[in-house]
């Protein structure tokens, strides 16, 4: 069944028109009246609805019931990732979505090779979001993960330290594992800090590790900076129950 995300003064509870880029993508997929759609408000809500009407520009929606999204998951994980080199970051937005990631934070760091502008990183922002959005659609999603951005790798530290779990992984850690961080405590927030592609400068991992982040290995292999992240959402998702 088809799904779409609307602004929270969209919603009405027996009667919803789709406009802009949601009524274009109902014309893709060729909507026409009696068809059934769910709409979602972003907030955990879905409204099963029937097409009454299709016109240039615009559906029209009859809802017929309400219920609580079930596909969000019971842990909020943000994925803070370092900035990476071309569309890495934008492959890991679509599967972080997929896999139920609560937000998306990008930063820079030391060893960073991508480091653009305040006006070429407004431009992605805007890109990743609407990546976002793609496939919390998709994924049936019953929000839209927000993808930001940090300007300093201190921020992004202080940022993660506050969740009930706050990870930082480092491909020179031998001894903590992330399993045995997941274990250690009960937790409702959790904190993913990954590095870009030359990994994160031992100087950071300190700073992490003083401002309370459990420094955890994801294994004996080197992992790339797109996959580490991905890698770590799956096993913590696996961990709490969700898969």
């Amino acid at each position: 069944m088809p799904r779409f995300f609307v602004s929270p003064e969209e919603i009405n509870p027996s009667f919803m028109v789709l406009t802009g880029e949601n009524a274009a993508h109902g014309k893709v997929l060729r909507l026409k009246n009696g068809d059934e759609v769910t709409v979602c408000d972003g907030a955990g809500t879905d409204y099963r609805c029937t097409v009454s009407d299709v016109s240039n520009g615009q559906i029209c929606l009859v809802v017929h019931s309400v219920d609580p999204s079930h596909s969000e998951a019971k842990v909020n994980c943000t994925i803070y990732m370092a900035l990476s080199k071309g569309d890495k970051f934008e492959h890991v937005i679509q599967k972080a979505t997929e896999l139920g990631a609560y937000e998306l934070v990008c930063f820079p760091s030391a060893r960073c090779v991508s480091k653009p502008d305040d006006k070429s990183l407004a431009k992605k922002l805007d890109r990743w979001q609407k990546i976002a959005a793609s496939a919390a659609e998709q994924s049936r999603r019953g929000m839209i993960p927000k993808v930001r951005s940090l300007p300093s790798y201190a921020a992004a530290v202080q940022e993660a330290a506050q969740a009930d779990l706050a990870v930082c992984f480092y491909e020179n850690e031998d001894q903590l594992t992330f399993r045995k961080a997941i274990e250690a405590a009960p937790f409702r927030t959790a904190a993913i800090l990954t590095g870009p592609e030359g990994g994160f400068e031992e100087s950071e991992i300190q700073q992490a590790q003083a401002a309370g982040l459990k420094i955890c290995t994801l294994g004996s292999r080197i992992l790339r900076c797109e996959t580490a992240p991905l890698c770590a959402l799956s096993a913590l998702m696996y961990a709490v129950g969700e898969f």
